[in-house]
This record gives structure tokens, C-alpha cells and sequence, in this order.
């Protein structure tokens, strides 16, 4: 039986985060400061706490500058919307994001609005939505960019290959298929509803999971020799500890290796690529903010 390859996305963020750093180093010659991304943090969820450290202290890394701005999730929706235009207004800073979830209380679409599409360096404003979709230059939301890397990577010219992305979000699902659709491949996007979903992704060469239920794309649904793109986080019971848990994709990773031609692991896979891109997409908005010519290979 052929066992599928796992794809490495540590060492692609890694050699992509190397590549960021020239690029920023150049920056600052020809601009004469360093880009700066600035980061909100409303609350204190762990989880988005360590995410945010994770991103402040790669940001450093690479040679750029990090903003930090911690509010307590009591903060209303006026005084979060006028951080945001402070942040829109301040030229050291070239991107922003606004780490989600947000409190109930705030309404998260009026706060991504709010954010000057050039700084958007999450790629979730409608003005950057609206340029992907209608083929034009635009900041793309990370993780799907960080997924048609690792494809591109993998597979090169990616033209007349059939994909299935499994899942409609506008943070994952929509712009992947744009992407995917800019480099020349037939795009189908399924989701949960998707009568017998298993059929739909079996005619796939490329498969993109990004619904958020844990191990739900089994492996018999793939085609042989697909290059499958795993999206999915989620924290189930460890079925050999009591007590324990441990992270699982949403394809059943373990069964489809004897499927596929390469797939991305859970965790290690997706989930490093997503900083590397944002890493990547505050260097080019501030390439754009000071006129300058996006830096070739990003």
C-alpha cells in the first residue's frame, strides 16, 4: 500500500518568514523605517493571548515593527472603533488586525469596516474581498494564501486540475476558491449540506477542508493520487489518555494517507503558514503605502 507524503508547512513558513525578512531589510533601506503591524487584542482568552504573543514576537523577528493594543472586553464598540481609526491614521503603522472572536457585545463586521483597506492586512474588509473576487490586486486573508502556496509548492501549475473546497466562510472558504480560480482550477464549493458530499469530493485532484468538524472528510471519500489541504483545528478526546485531548484536522488523516498524494498534518501543517502570511502581507502593504514595487517571490 502507498503511503501519501505529509506536507511540511513548518519549513515552508520557515523559508517563507526568511524571505519576509530580506524583504523587509530592503524596505528599510529604500523607505528609511521599518513596517509596522499593529495588533488588537480585546479580552483575555488564552488562546488568542498566545496567538498574539506568537505574532508579536515573529514580527520582531523578521525586522519589523510590533504594535500591541490590549483593551478589557468590557471596552464598547465606539472606543474600539476610534482605536481603529487612531491605528488608520498613524503612518508607522502599515497593517492591522483585530484578533478575533470579539465580545458579543461588539459587532465585528462594523470593526473589520472600520479598518483602512490598505492596512487590512487580514484581507477581511470588502474592499479586499471585492478586488479577489474580480481578479484585481488585493490583501488575501492568510490562511487561504498560505494554502495555495503549499499547493502551488506541491503540485506547480495547478491549470485545469479539478478542487473541491469544503466549506463557505469568508475567512477561509470564498477566498480560497477565488485563489483557486485565478490559477486556472475548476472549483466546486461544497459544504456540510452538500448532498452525498463524499461523491463531490472524490472527483477531486485538489481537496481544501475548511468546515470545522473533526475528521469529517474520511479517507475513502478521496481520489487517488489528490493533494489534500487540511484547514481544520479542533480538540477532540484522546481516546488512549482519559482525561486528554489532542488536535485533529477535518480529514481523517490516518485513512486518507493511503489515498492521497500528499496531505497537510494536523497540527504542522497549515496552521505556521498562517502568521508567515500575515508576516507577508504587512510587508506588501507597506510597499504599497510608500509606493514602492512589491518585493519579488511574495
Amino acid at each position: 500500500m502507498t503511503i501519501g507524503k505529509l506536507i511540511d508547512g513548518k519549513a515552508f513558513a520557515a523559508g517563507l518568514r526568511d524571505k519576509v525578512a530580506a524583504g523587509v531589510a530592503g524596505f528599510v533601506e529604500q523607505a528609511g523605517r521599518k513596517p509596522g503591524l499593529a495588533v488588537v487584542l480585546v479580552g483575555e482568552d488564552p488562546a488568542s493571548s498566545v496567538y498574539v504573543r506568537s505574532k508579536g514576537k515573529m514580527t520582531v523577528a523578521v525586522g519589523m515593527e510590533s504594535f500591541e493594543f490590549k483593551r478589557p472586553d468590557s471596552i464598547g464598540e465606539d472606543d474600539l472603533l476610534d482605536l481603529i481609526e487612531e491605528l488608520n491614521q498613524d503612518d508607522r503603522i502599515d497593517g492591522i488586525l483585530v484578533q478575533l472572536p470579539l465580545p458579543k457585545h461588539i459587532d465585528e463586521a462594523a470593526v473589520i469596516a472600520a479598518i483602512d483597506p490598505s492596512k487590512d492586512v487580514d484581507g477581511f474588509h470588502v474592499v479586499n474581498a471585492g478586488r479577489l473576487a474580480t481578479g484585481q490586486e488585493a490583501l488575501v486573508p492568510c490562511t487561504p494564501m498560505g494554502c495555495i502556496m503549499l499547493l502551488k509548492d506541491e503540485l506547480g501549475d495547478l491549470s485545469g486540475l479539478e478542487a473541491v473546497v469544503v466549506g463557505r466562510s469568508n475567512i477561509v472558504g470564498k477566498p480560497m476558491a477565488q485563489l483557486l480560480l485565478a490559477e486556472n482550477a475548476t472549483v466546486t464549493i461544497a459544504h456540510s449540506r452538500t448532498h452525498d458530499l463524499a461523491s463531490v469530493v472524490h472527483r477531486a485532484d485538489i481537496v481544501v477542508a475548511a468546515v470545522g468538524r473533526a475528521e469529517m472528510v474520511k479517507g475513502e471519500w478521496i481520489k487517488p493520487g489528490a493533494t489534500v489541504i487540511d484547514v481544520g483545528i479542533n480538540r477532540v478526546a484522546d481516546t488512549e489518555e482519559e482525561g486528554k485531548s489532542r488536535i485533529v484536522g477535518d480529514v481523517a488523516t490516518a485513512e486518507a494517507l493511503a489515498h492521497v498524494r500528499a496531505i497537510t498534518p494536523v497540527p504542522g501543517g497549515v496552521g505556521p503558514m498562517t502568521i508567515a502570511v500575515l508576516l507577508r502581507n504587512s510587508l506588501v502593504a507597506a510597499h504599497a503605502r510608500a509606493g514602492l514595487a512589491k518585493p519579488e517571490g511574495l
